[in-house]
């Protein structure tokens, strides 16, 4: 069980500190807990009461009527605005309490009823993207554990490998290979890219996590691929970062190369002419669509 301050869950919920304070002293909304040195804490329960009620809250629920609410009440009507709203804020809230929970069915059923509704690029940019980040900080302050995020991870990569297996290319499609060097973990965003590029018609060679640079130009010179794509999350990192970026424009001279991640954005890098960097998630698509065009 993990241990928050105050400004741990204000970060995590959006709700001032002040605010939660107010609603402790008036409503005793919540239960903090002390050291043995007489420091307040805060506890998973608390966390979980917290980001429910401000997700409540939010959505026009006053606070005294929140706090005379019994535990299942709150739940049901998370439950409810959950399969009710489309607004982008209230999934990804329902996504981090089920996260929190390790709540798979729930998790199934909000990632679903997202899909249905808005479609699946539209679920990963707009609801999975921003709530990935939101792990992020939830990963940072502590108020996850390795458990939770794996749980997680793996749910969202069983998504979007279904997704990509219902894509079918095009024998005029161009060829790319994806892949994330050797270290390299953090493979989401590389599936959300094979999705794409599968979906608009063009053959995907999938190496996956940590590929070696040895076998990353062996496959190389079998397949000759038109493009290649990898992101560098946490591998490799500092000085090593534009060690690799040289190497890939090296190797891969023939080849236009997409980079992202990270690593390779904070850094002041320079580029080899046959390599661009893509800032964000969209980026590829636009990319993908440019290619659609010269070809019509």
């Amino acid at each position: 069980m993990s241990n928050y301050s105050i400004k741990d869950l204000e970060q995590l919920s959006g709700i001032k500190a002040h605010t939660l304070r107010i609603w402790e002293q008036r409503y005793n909304l919540l239960n903090p807990k002390r050291t043995d040195t007489n420091i307040r804490y805060y506890d998973d329960v608390d966390l979980k009461l917290i980001l429910n009620v401000a997700m409540l809250n939010t959505n026009g629920i006053k606070i005294s009527k929140i706090a005379a609410m019994s535990s299942n009440d709150i739940s049901q009507e998370i439950i409810r605005l959950t399969d009710q709203s489309m607004d982008h804020t209230d999934q990804i809230q329902a996504l981090t309490i089920c996260m929190i929970e390790m709540d798979e069915d729930r998790f199934e059923k909000v990632l679903s009823t997202n899909i249905l509704k808005l479609g699946f690029e539209e679920t990963v940019l707009d609801v999975i993207y921003p709530f990935l980040s939101k792990i992020g900080v939830l990963w940072q302050t502590g108020a996850i554990n390795p458990a939770q995020e794996h749980f997680i991870s793996n749910l969202i990569r069983q998504k979007l490998i279904v997704a990509i297996d219902g894509q079918m290319g095009k024998s005029q499609g161009k060829t790319f290979m994806l892949f994330l060097p050797e270290g390299e973990l953090h493979e989401l965003s590389l599936l959300f890219s094979s999705y794409l590029i599968k979906k608009h018609g063009h053959k995907v060679i999938y190496l996956g996590q940590s590929t070696p640079q040895i076998d990353l130009i062996s496959v190389y010179k079998i397949q000759q691929p038109d493009y290649l794509l990898t992101i560098i999350t946490s591998s490799p990192t500092g000085d090593k970062v534009q060690d690799y970026v040289n190497m890939l424009g090296k190797e891969f001279s023939k080849s236009e190369i997409f980079i992202s991640g990270l690593q390779a954005l904070e850094q002041s890098l320079t580029i080899p002419s046959n390599i661009r960097l893509l800032t964000y998630a969209k980026e590829i698509k636009q990319v993908l669509l440019q290619m659609d065009h010269e070809t019509v």
